[in-house]
């Protein structure tokens, strides 16, 4: 028998190298035998990182149950056993570090003859803290401030960090003061890995250089997810699979996952028939993949960020993004200890059940995936683009019988939509944009002045509404309320609106801001415009749904942009058991979405969908002006052509041309 001295200094190696080498499962696990890191292959790459200490962070998102924490474990076991130094662990809860982790680190331990030999068992081992060649490894958990700022360490391991709370005592994020606890140590790195809880998450573009489909960044507010923050702050390296059928790389995601569709609109598939029937439909060349593919597709799987490319011999070329820290998604569909048939059999579950609660524990701890309670209800951003019809930008249809302009008020800027409004309240967006500048100053107020006051193809605006939900600058700074001051100086057609989180008796309400001196709205005061925001945004999602061939259809202009199409959807409504609605943002930017709300009442108070449709030849009754006379002047000529309210001054082709770049 070889007998292993504690002091003996091995040879580093790589996490992985070791734990094959050194760790043997005993007979009672799920897996007994030598330790095959490359059961979980997916946990190399952020394995590798931690031990060799080229980044500063080492973050994984992942689901529940897939090799993440005997990822770690090789990581302790191949730091302690090659080059010694302290190591802190940290758990969400006291229980789960003394419950769960504990007695994988004794296992451990027990696994690995030359590890085992150098621990220091009798007095000197605690529960949450263990000695290995005189060197502490320590168990601290999130709601300890003292735990977390004991000892000094070399390597920090944190685990589950969604799960954390955001301030110890007071004292700040258990991961700013797990790091501080590196600062004497050059080579120092954290490790942390936690399953994705709530966010705003959607699918990018398929990326220029390999033709993946990769998690667009989106915006901090709309992530709830710490470990989703900061896989977004890292490379974002991706688990990309190979496709056994036509050989392209692509990311396995919720969305790939399928089973039998039903037949007729009665029947229901049941949880069951859905694991019988699961299968991972390929993007590339949408052929089925099932589990008997998966091993082979884990074996020649790759990590692989934006920007980076992928050969048909799985070599990856190109440079991941800039970062300090290494961060790397897998999919839940990727782990070799559960079906697709048993993902696909939750999944249907939890659809059934219709609990929102049990639904997010699925997408989060299954499938890896962040989670938004969508609310069912939310049209997807093609549907609004298949809207789009063959009349140009900055054109107004004859259909159109008003026009109405509607502003969104930002601290830098105006975000303006101006939508034509026909018979039976038909619809038809003629042109959007911004106008940029500090709206706590009268720049930016100008240029919307001068912009009101100029037709559109020849048309006026018939009404304006803005919203004053936000006040530009604060009372002691800005004692003038430019919306109020703005809408004052133009209230022949200009309103400020204001909208209602909770439900109106009537969608609309008219109010009078100032007051004589009885307290009842002054006579000639300004009018205040209180909307119901439920039901007007609930109007825009089903003008989307709304058939374009049929009376009261919502049109877009030929060319409309993505990101007027995802604004539009940028937020879910939210049924919850209190009764309540909610309006949960999906997006960050929702501009687009409030403008449509604020157009759908003004349809309602001009009465659009009782207006009947005009005649043509009322449109075109109206007599034209008489050719000038020889000698007419030009300043003639031009009075000539303007007067009569028909025939409206010059047409202008498109007037994103004349705003401001």
């Amino acid at each position: 028998m070889r007998y292993y001295n504690m002091w003996q200094i091995l040879d580093r190696m790589t996490p992985d190298a070791w734990g094959a080498a050194n760790r043997v499962y005993p007979a009672h696990t799920g897996v007994p035998g030598p330790r095959n890191p490359e059961l979980t292959p997916y946990m190399i790459p952020w394995t590798r990182v931690l031990g060799c200490g080229s980044y500063v962070r080492a973050v994984i998102a992942c689901g529940a149950q897939m090799g993440k924490t005997d990822g770690m474990l090789d990581v302790i076991g191949e730091r302690m056993d090659c080059k010694a130094a302290p190591i802190i662990y940290v758990g969400p809860t006291k229980e789960f570090c003394i419950d769960q982790f504990e007695p994988r680190l004794m296992g451990l331990f027990e696994e690995s003859r030359t590890l085992g030999a150098k621990v220091l068992f009798g007095k000197r081992m605690k529960k949450t803290r263990k000695l290995v060649s005189g060197v502490p490894v320590r168990l601290a958990h999130a709601g300890s401030s003292t735990a977390l700022k004991s000892d000094p360490a070399a390597l920090a391991l944190v685990d589950e960090y969604d799960g954390m709370m955001k301030n110890i005592a007071g004292q700040g994020d258990p991961l700013g003061l797990v790091e501080a606890r590196g600062f004497t140590f050059a080579d120092f790195v954290t490790g942390i890995s936690s399953t994705p809880t709530i966010g705003a998450v959607e699918c990018d573009e398929p990326d220029h250089a390999s033709g993946l489909i990769f998690w667009r960044q989106s915006h901090p507010d709309d992530i709830k997810s710490p470990i989703w923050r900061l896989f977004q702050e890292g490379t974002r390296h991706h688990w990309a699979w190979q496709c056994p059928h036509c050989e392209g790389y692509f990311i396995p995601r919720m969305n790939l996952l399928s089973w039998r569709q039903p037949k007729s609109e009665r029947e229901v598939i049941s949880p069951a028939e859905a694991g019988r029937t699961a299968y991972v439909e390929c993007p590339r060349c949408h052929q089925h993949i099932r589990d008997s593919h998966k091993a082979d597709m884990n074996a020649t799987g790759l990590m692989v960020a934006p920007g980076q490319s992928i050969s048909q011999t799985g070599e990856i070329s190109g440079a991941p993004p800039d970062s300090s820290t290494a961060s790397f998604w897998v999919s839940g569909l990727c782990s070799p200890f559960r079906t697709f048939g048993q993902r696909a059999e939750d999944l249907v579950t939890a659809l059934n059940g219709g609990d929102g609660d049990t639904i997010q524990t699925i997408v989060n701890s299954r499938f890896g995936e962040c989670y938004l309670n969508r609310g069912g209800d939310a049209p997807d951003w093609a549907e609004v683009k298949s809207h789009q019809g063959i009349y140009e930008r900055g054109t107004v249809p004859d259909s159109v019988i008003h026009l109405v302009l509607t502003v969104d008020v930002q601290k830098n800027r105006l975000v303006w939509l101006a939508r034509g409004w026909g018979a039976r309240g038909e619809s038809w967006l003629i042109d959007h944009g911004e106008f940029w500048g500090e709206t706590m100053h009268e720049g930016v107020w100008e240029d919307l002045a001068d912009f009101i006051k100029e037709p559109i193809d020849g048309m006026d605006f018939k009404l304006v509404l803005i919203d004053s939900g936000f006040r530009p600058g604060k009372k002691t700074e800005m004692p003038i309320n430019r919306i109020n001051e703005f809408c004052r100086v133009h209230q022949s057609f200009v309103r400020p609106t204001k909208g209602s989180s909770h439900v109106m008796r009537t969608p609309i309400i008219k109010s009078r801001i100032e007051l004589n001196k009885k307290g009842v709205g002054a006579k000639y005061g300004l009018e205040l415009i209180r909307l119901d925001t439920d039901r007007w945004k609930s109007y825009v999602h089903e003008k989307v749904r709304w058939p374009d061939e049929s009376k009261g259809g919502w049109h877009l202009f030929d060319g409309v942009a993505d990101d007027y199409c995802r604004q539009i959807v940028s937020e879910s409504r939210v049924e919850l058991d209190s009764g309540k609605v909610e309006w949960t943002r999906r997006n960050k930017e929702n501009h687009f979405l409030d403008c449509e709300a604020m157009q759908g009442a003004a349809s309602h108070m001009l009465n659009m969908q009782r207006m009947r449709e005009r005649d043509p030849a009322e449109r075109s009754s109206a007599p034209s002006p008489p050719p000038p006379s020889e000698g007419t002047t030009k300043t003639e000529l031009v009075t000539t052509a303007t007067q009569g309210k028909n025939q409206g001054p010059k047409r202008r082709p498109n007037i994103s041309s004349m705003l401001p770049k």
